[in-house]
């Protein structure tokens, strides 16, 4: 462990997928434009806006009200194999401090838990992308929860996955569906603002960046929440 960390550090840290560690919104949005083109629909912003970081089912079903006529499932499984192709197709492009901070973490002994609402599979996919000395403890995808994001039940089941309490973690998320589930599951919730702004969405923290965050930063941010935390209790599952 650095020096320079306290013993007092988080049992791990949470971490939302799409828009916080790699820059794969572009990705989703190439393959939602193509599939409403199909059917002659416009995306607005409005919607697009609404989509980011939110489940994949209730994403179907928005699509469903559009008018696409196609099964949830047979959308999803056209996103999951529209976006890992992308993903293969090009560089990953990892969000500003994202790998540098999962080094900082992972050197520091602080587990690193992914919770992304994008099924396993494209997870999996991304986390075949990342550099070899880099890795995470756990991967959770968004059809392995019964509740989807703003639920908190991803971010508790994320914890529980690692063995460990949700109000000893930090989640860090771009969206704010991810925000509210990071914040009412009683994790210390730190939004880092992406394509949306998250003014007014409950946090303990707004960051405009991870580049330049370590293990020994967040720590010190986690300690100064943590009391505040255990104070307002932690988030059950359903």
């Amino acid at each position: 462990m650095s020096a320079n960390l306290s013993p007092r550090t988080p049992a791990a840290v949470l971490w939302d997928m799409d828009g916080t560690l790699i820059d794969s919104e572009p990705l989703w949005l190439d393959t939602e434009i193509a599939m409403l083109d199909r059917y002659s629909i416009e995306l607005t912003d409005e919607v697009r806006n609404s989509l980011i970081g939110s489940g994949l089912r209730a994403a179907a079903q928005v699509f469903q009200e559009l008018g696409v006529p196609l099964t949830a499932d047979e959308i999803i499984t056209e996103w999951k194999n529209g976006v890992i192709d992308r993903l293969r197709a090009t560089a990953p492009q990892w969000r500003p401090g994202a790998l540098e901070l999962l080094s900082s973490l992972n050197a520091a002994g602080i587990p690193s838990g992914l919770v992304t609402m994008a099924v396993r599979e494209i997870a999996d996919t991304v986390m075949d992308l990342l550099p070899s000395d880099i890795a995470f403890a756990s991967v959770l995808g968004g059809d392995e929860v019964q509740h989807e994001k703003p639920h908190p039940q991803p971010y508790l089941l994320g914890a529980a996955q690692l063995g460990v309490q949700i109000a000893d973690c930090v989640a860090l998320e771009d969206s704010i569906n991810g925000l509210r589930s990071a914040h009412a599951s009683g994790a210390v919730a730190i939004g880092i603002p992406h394509t949306i702004p998250l003014d007014g969405v409950p946090a303990h923290e707004l960051w405009s960046t991870l580049a330049g965050v370590h293990a020994d930063r967040l720590s010190e941010r986690f300690r100064f929440h943590a009391g505040a935390v255990a104070t307002t209790g932690r988030g059950e599952l359903a």
